[in-house]
């Protein structure tokens, strides 16, 4: 697998010169990244024309109809086209996004440039590696964490106050679109958890039914882990969900200090 970057010298191939002739409908270009890794050869751009009136509105739609009609090898993963799964994540015109909820229409410029989510390491075209994303997810124990015994025959009640507190931050899809949007990611990702995996941290630093604030708080209190984090707000910039990791990660900070006076 080869870290996406954008390729020194990009094979532009037009594929729907005939399709276009064909419909006589409204063309817009595609240019796609493409990286194959059981081919050898280098990483390229290939040019797709796409009539928009004999498509879906969504930059997702158009994805699908290169693949189905114009090149069946072309690689991309996709899920709910409802901008719930966050499986179609990619780069759209220099902006981290989704390419199911990302409109056509709203991409300015002559042509459409997607490439995978930067800085990650690409298994075959617009698909990214997750494996040290979710590695990283893993390790915040992102589940409820208690030591009272259950309640007999009951849930674990919370009032409508606290469960508000968790608005913000439950609803993160995990596409990746933050932490790959960070500067302090791409250079720490090793060390650095990243916007996306700091904000679901926080989700249940705040949650009030968790009972490991303390040993949540001490995993955090590293200077990679939570600090290499300096509020650029690229992150909620890029959300697709509207949501403020760089808030949950200002609130995490927060909750440190006050432990510590």
């Amino acid at each position: 697998m080869a870290e996406f970057s954008l390729p020194q010298n990009s094979k532009i191939t037009g594929k729907g010169q005939a399709y276009k002739a064909a419909t006589g409908g409204k063309a817009r270009n595609f240019r796609v990244y493409r990286y194959n890794p059981d081919s050898g050869e280098n990483p390229r751009f290939d040019t797709f024309e796409i009539d928009t009136e004999a498509c879906g509105p969504m930059v997702l739609d158009a994805l699908i109809k290169m693949k189905s009609e114009q090149d069946s090898t072309l690689t991309f993963r996709r899920s709910c086209r409802e901008g719930i799964c966050g499986s179609c994540a990619m780069n759209i015109n220099g902006k981290n996004g989704l390419a199911c909820t990302t409109a056509i229409e709203d991409c300015g410029g002559k042509d459409i440039t997607i490439t995978p989510l930067p800085h990650m390491e690409v298994i075959k075209d617009l698909v990214p590696d997750f494996t040290h994303f979710y590695a990283q997810y893993n390790s915040i124990s992102p589940w409820l964490q208690t030591k009272t015994p259950t309640p007999s025959g009951k849930e674990r009640l919370q009032s409508p106050e606290d469960r508000a507190k968790l608005d913000g931050l439950y609803e993160c899809i995990l596409c990746a679109c933050c932490s790959t949007s960070c500067p302090s990611y791409w250079w720490n990702s090793d060390k650095f958890l990243g916007p996306a995996i700091l904000l679901q941290a926080y989700r249940w630093l705040a949650d009030s039914r968790d009972e490991y604030t303390g040993e949540r708080l001490d995993e955090l209190e590293d200077p990679f882990r939570l600090y290499r984090c300096h509020t650029i707000m690229n992150c909620a910039n890029a959300c697709p969900k509207g949501l403020s990791p760089a808030r949950a990660i200002a609130e995490t900070k927060k909750m440190l200090v006050e432990r510590s006076v």
